[in-house]
């Protein structure tokens, strides 16, 4: 029901596009969160308030406070949707980060950063750099009752992508470096170079996240054109022509960055000649603000301890296990957190009609072990 209905809305927002009626992103949108906007409603257990960090949106979920602890951890959280779609006040999120306030007597920081085709990159990083250094402040941390020592940062999907480029941009900033305890990246984007890893190639047609919907994602976080879709989607934008990407391939080489039980008899796509204009315009492909994964050893060194969780049926399962792999190299302690059954979006899933047995045990899974290590 919930794919059917996603279909529709999709197909409505395509169809009001062409007719110059609207951009189809804002239409999708629309209808998203017109189906699935939820006010800020507390309960006897969580406080839910909308308010705003130097400008940017937030809703802020309370945990009821310990006795025996006067201060509470707390997690800021940036929400998924391609950097384009969805909103930290549409149900499904506000479910999540309800759960969590009340589960962890936490403090959540669900930050609502301005979308595309508003904002394009880096504007969605600068929205939750801005907001999660607002709430460093020690001020505003005793205001929320919050432990300046216990406070983490976490995201799914293309928020899971900004979760980790906030946690690399902070390792630059000396009076942010060490400010946060932990990440948690759920299916997490982090790579924009190769669109044919083993799981790109497993799982290009599955629902939710097929390959092209992720690759049209990335051209629209970059005020691209669509036309480099089909070129990209056969790695032409890094092919062994392209010098610029020559340095970064190593980075992400999942030939030995990945186990062999993932790998299976998949081979690597690797164009000898490609399309030399896609780099060219979209510069933002090689940048490692926009694909975490792509970071130098030096960046990865400095990050707090991190949990990745990772779906089987998922195109971005790779990013994140090799991502993994790359911070365990550079000495961060790192908890892989892996479900065979798992598919892209599935820990949103949770309530009726939607409530799918992957979704909850996944959604306990990363609960607990930011229970365990915040």
């Amino acid at each position: 029901m919930a794919r059917q209905s996603a279909k529709s809305a999709k197909t409505t927002s395509n169809l009001i596009h062409s007719l110059g009626l609207s951009h189809h992103l804002i239409t999708l949108n629309f209808l998203i969160i017109s189906f699935g906007k939820k006010s800020a409603r507390s309960s006897p257990k969580v406080k839910v308030t909308d308010t705003n960090f130097d400008g940017v949106e937030v809703r802020v979920f309370e945990g009821a406070p310990r006795p025996d602890e006067p201060l509470r951890r707390s997690v800021v959280f940036i929400h998924g949707g391609g950097w384009a779609l969805a909103s930290a006040k549409i149900s499904y999120y506000d479910q999540l980060c309800t759960a969590m306030a009340e589960e962890l007597n936490a403090v959540i920081v669900s930050i609502e950063y301005r979308l595309v085709p508003q904002v394009y990159f880096p504007e969605q990083i600068h929205d939750v750099i801005r907001a999660t250094k607002y709430f460093l402040q020690p001020e505003v941390l005793d205001k929320y009752k919050v432990d300046p020592g216990r406070v983490g940062i976490s995201g799914d999907s293309a928020g899971g992508n900004l979760a980790a480029a906030l946690g690399q941009q902070f390792t630059y900033v000396a009076s942010l470096k060490n400010k946060l305890k932990l990440q948690a990246l759920i299916y997490p984007v982090l790579q924009a170079l190769d669109f044919n890893t083993p799981s790109y190639q497993q799982s290009m047609n599955a629902p939710i996240l097929p390959r092209h919907v992720m690759v049209r994602y990335w051209v629209d976080y970059f005020k691209g054109n669509y036309e480099f879709v089909e070129a990209m989607i056969v790695n032409n934008h890094t092919s062994l022509d392209v010098e610029r990407a020559a340095a970064l391939r190593a980075r992400l080489d999942w030939t030995s960055l990945l186990p062999s039980s993932i790998k299976k008899n998949y081979k690597p796509v690797m164009q000898t000649t490609g399309d030399a204009r896609i780099i060219t315009e979209l510069p933002q492909l090689l940048d490692a603000a926009a694909s975490p994964l792509i970071a130098e050893q030096e960046v990865l060194q400095a990050l707090p301890k991190t949990y990745i969780l990772t779906c089987e049926h998922d195109v971005l399962r790779d990013d994140g296990i090799m991502y993994a792999k790359r911070l365990e190299s550079a000495g961060v302690n790192v908890t892989l957190d892996h479900f065979e059954d798992g598919f892209h979006g599935c820990m949103i899933f949770t309530s009726w009609p939607t409530n799918f047995s992957v979704g909850i045990r996944t959604r306990n899974s990363y609960i607990k072990w930011l229970d365990q290590n915040l």
